[in-house]
C-alpha cells in the first residue's frame, strides 16, 4: 500500500526525504504558506511553515508518494502538525501546524536560514527561480525574525548550498523585505 502527501515545503527538497516511489508537480488551490510558530525544544522556539486558507492563493509544491513503511518516519517529521485532506484531491495529505501553535513566529520563535535554504534549493531544483520567486510571494511571514544559523545549521534537514544558491537565497529574502539577522557563532 502507499500513502501520498503534498510538499509545499522542506518536504519539496528531494535530499530530505526517505525512499518515495513518486514525485509529480501540483497546485494547492486555496492554500497560502505561512510561518508558523511549532515547537519549543532543547534549542528554543522555532518557527516552521504550514498553510492557511487563502481562497484568492494558490501554491505550488510536489505530490510525494510512499510505500506505506515510510509512514511512521513522515509522521515523526510532521510531529507538530495535523494531516488533513486536500479538497481537490482527497487521496493527497496536506500536513497543517496543529492549531494551538498556528500563530505567526517571533522572536522567541524564528525562522532558520538553514530551513529556508533548504527549502528553496528544493524549488530552485524543481520549478527554477521562478517557482523560487512565487514560493516567496505566496509564503506569508517574512516579517518574522530570521536567524542566520549557516555557519552551524541547528535546522535537522539542513543541506549545503552552493555559493550560487546562497546568494540567490539572499536576493530573494531581500526581494520580501526578510533580512536575516548576523550569523550566530557556532
Amino acid at each position: 500500500m502507499t500513502f501520498s502527501v503534498f510538499g509545499y515545503g522542506s518536504l519539496v527538497n528531494r535530499r530530505t526525504l526517505p525512499a518515495l516511489l513518486s514525485a509529480r508537480p501540483y497546485t494547492a488551490n486555496g492554500w497560502r504558506r505561512a510561518w508558523r510558530s511549532t515547537s519549543r525544544g532543547q534549542l528554543g522556539g522555532r518557527c516552521s511553515l504550514s498553510v492557511v486558507p487563502d481562497p484568492n492563493c494558490a501554491i505550488d509544491g510536489l505530490v510525494l508518494t510512499f510505500k506505506d513503511e515510510a509512514w511512521p518516519l513522515i509522521q515523526q517529521r510532521e510531529l507538530n502538525y495535523d494531516p488533513l485532506r486536500l479538497k481537490d484531491d482527497p487521496d493527497v495529505i496536506i500536513f497543517r501546524v496543529h492549531a494551538e501553535k498556528d500563530r505567526y513566529g517571533d522572536a522567541d520563535h524564528p525562522i532558520l536560514l538553514s530551513y529556508i535554504d533548504t527549502t528553496l534549493q528544493g524549488f530552485f531544483r524543481e520549478f527554477g527561480k521562478e517557482g523560487a520567486r512565487q514560493f516567496m510571494v505566496t509564503t506569508a511571514g517574512w516579517h518574522v525574525p530570521i536567524i542566520n544559523d549557516r555557519c552551524a545549521p541547528k535546522y535537522t534537514r539542513a543541506q549545503n548550498l552552493s555559493q550560487e544558491e546562497e546568494l540567490a537565497v539572499d536576493a530573494l529574502l531581500c526581494s520580501v523585505d526578510a533580512v536575516p539577522a548576523h550569523p550566530q557563532e557556532p
